[in-house]
């Protein structure tokens, strides 16, 4: 028995049916994105070594895949191995998000971009992650960034776009879970944790919806932070709505940063939820996700990391970013493959003459049509159920007779395709 021939481990091949759904799914987003005034651009699938493990990535950092030297030799490899760097022998390394990538890119083009940059990224990104249901080793990515916008406009912008997207795919019901870093921030100086810790903390708060408020509360503890009177603070955030009265420990100014962004949004169901971390650590003000009511996990998120850029250029650019997870919403969106009337599939003899299918096609074409030629097979329904499922709308038969495409009869595809 031969070894069964698979794609490498968490990655994965698309047949055509599932390819149509993933590019309509990416046509609607794209469209809808531009609609919004974003220009899409394109990087490449590898960058530096150094630049990919420059501290911006956070976590990702370390699953990123390297790419060797070339033209290595047995003595840089031993080099290599006996200071134990192996990340040495690496020069090049595949992209784990895209927004270093995009980062990197501002910093090349920042002479010939607008003052204010509007960018749509979708590209496959790579993580070595351990394979499980919905997570892969490679998978698209699907981000819209406002770099050089300081003020709220660029997170309005952002959701505004993102959310007529999710509404242009048929997604309903989707809501935002807003928060600022400045709210957690005050609300770890409120608790005492010190500085060295915060990182830390803010990774066990971002657990609560998994473990509980007893859990992050025992989990704290162990980090050394005294606990109390934080079971009753997180008990009490669920209850705190856009109005209600403050407690001590929310950052005024940012709160009201947040009711201005609802206000401004009146369209969209703004949640403020003061539990809202988002992992990554770069980021430095408003903070958000796209949560569905039937989902245990948020479709998207994003927020604003004014820092990184000026890592780069020297000088601080501001920026602010949102990301729809492109895999999650195409799993939703399932095989919505619709027969299309416009393919037509042309079903010949086996002796058929092929310069004749190939003019009678070609004449097909012409007129606006997607053809496919099919030879006749015995079972017959099973040709026109793989076609239907292709997308295909109609068929005909073609004979010797036929050879006018005018006298061509067509015929539904799909349902009412079982009676020939």
């Amino acid at each position: 028995m031969a070894a069964p021939v698979t794609p490498p481990r968490g990655m994965r091949d698309f047949l055509p049916n599932e390819k149509a759904v993933r590019e309509h799914a990416l046509g609607t987003i794209r469209r809808s994105f531009a609609a919004h005034g974003f220009d899409e651009i394109e990087t490449p699938v590898m960058e530096d070594s150094a630049r990919l493990h420059s501290g911006l990535g956070g976590d990702n950092e370390k699953l990123g895949f390297a790419v060797l030297r070339r033209g290595l030799s047995p003595a840089d490899v031993a080099a290599a191995a006996e200071s134990g760097d192996l990340l040495s022998l690496a020069d090049l390394g595949l992209r784990f998000d895209l927004t270093v990538p995009l980062a990197r890119f501002y910093a090349s083009h920042r002479a010939e971009l607008p003052a204010v940059f509007r960018s749509i990224q979708i590209a496959p990104v790579w993580r070595a992650e351990r394979p499980q249901k919905g997570r892969y080793r490679q998978f698209v990515q699907c981000d819209i960034d406002i770099i050089g916008e300081a003020g709220p406009l660029a997170e309005i912008e952002l959701i505004a776009a993102t959310t007529a997207a999710l509404d242009a795919l048929g997604l309903t019901g989707c809501s935002v879970r807003i928060n600022d870093r400045r709210i957690l921030a005050s609300l770890l100086a409120h608790w005492g944790v010190p500085p060295e810790l915060a990182e830390r903390a803010l990774i066990t708060i971002d657990k609560l919806d998994k473990i509980g408020v007893s859990g992050v509360v025992t989990e704290l503890g162990t980090l050394g932070v005294d606990t109390d009177g934080i079971a009753d603070t997180l008990e009490g955030m669920p209850g705190l709505g856009w109005d209600a009265d403050a407690p001590a420990w929310l950052d005024p100014a940012a709160h009201a940063d947040l009711r201005a962004l609802r206000d401004a949004l009146p369209a969209t169901r703004l949640v403020f939820d003061p539990t809202l971390v988002r992992g990554m650590g770069y980021y430095t003000g408003t903070i958000f996700e796209i949560a569905h009511p039937e989902l245990g996990y948020s479709l998207g998120g994003g927020g604003r990391y004014d820092g990184m850029i000026g890592r780069f250029l020297g000088t601080d650019v501001p920026a602010c970013g949102f990301s729809i997870g492109f895999e999650r919403i195409v799993d939703l969106l399932g095989q919505a493959g619709t027969a299309d009337t416009d393919a037509v599939v042309l079903v010949h003899e086996k002796d058929a003459d092929p310069a004749a299918l190939v003019a009678l096609k070609a004449s097909l074409v012409a007129t606006g049509l997607r053809v496919r030629l099919e030879r006749r097979t015995k079972n017959l329904t099973a040709l026109l159920d793989r076609a239907a499922a292709a997308g295909y709308g109609r068929y005909a038969f073609v004979s010797p007779e036929t050879a006018p495409a005018a006298s061509l009869q067509f015929r539904p595809l799909g349902e009412s395709a079982h009676h020939h």
